[in-house]
C-alpha cells in the first residue's frame, strides 16, 4: 500500500541545515537544505512483507541504524524542499514495492519461421545469380 502525505508526516523526522554552493547571502543565512529521515521498521502503515521488501531493495540507501535519508536542497525555500523530500520518499516506496512480472517465454510462430527461411532462400538465389559462371 502506498502511503499518503499525512501518513508519512507522522513517521518521519526532518533535519534542516544551510545549503552549500552558489547562492550568495541567501545560502549563508537561511537553512533551506532539508534531510528527511525515515525509519522503515517503525512505519505503521507498512506490512511486515512490505518492510522486508523495502529494506531489501533500498539496502544501499539505508544506514547502519536502519534509517533512510533523503536530501533536497534545490529550492531556496525550506518548505519546497520539504515537499520534494516527501514526494521523493513516496516515489521511492512506490518503485520499491512494485513487483515485476516474470517474463514467460513464448514459442516463435511457424509462420514467422517459414517467412524467415523463404527470405533467406530468396536472398541466397539472388546472390547465386550474381556470381560469374564457372568455365569447365
Amino acid at each position: 500500500m502506498i502511503p499518503d502525505k499525512a501518513q508519512i508526516l507522522k513517521s518521519v523526522s526532518f533535519k534542516t541545515s544551510r545549503s552549500g554552493g552558489k547562492g550568495g547571502q541567501n545560502v549563508n543565512k537561511v537553512s533551506s537544505k532539508v534531510e528527511l529521515i525515515f525509519n522503515i521498521s517503525s512505519a505503521d502503515f507498512l506490512s511486515d512483507e512490505e518492510k522486508l521488501l523495502l529494506s531489501d531493495k533500498l539496502s544501499n540507501r539505508i544506514d547502519a541504524e536502519g534509517l533512510l535519508h533523503i536530501v533536497s536542497q534545490e529550492d531556496r525555500s525550506q518548505l519546497m524542499n520539504k515537499e520534494k523530500t516527501i514526494f521523493k520518499l513516496i516515489d521511492l516506496i512506490r518503485k520499491s514495492l512494485l513487483v515485476e512480472k516474470k517474463r514467460k517465454r513464448t514459442k516463435i510462430p511457424k509462420g514467422v519461421i517459414e517467412k524467415r527461411l523463404k527470405n533467406k532462400a530468396a536472398n541466397s538465389s539472388k546472390k547465386e545469380i550474381r556470381k560469374k559462371p564457372e568455365i569447365d
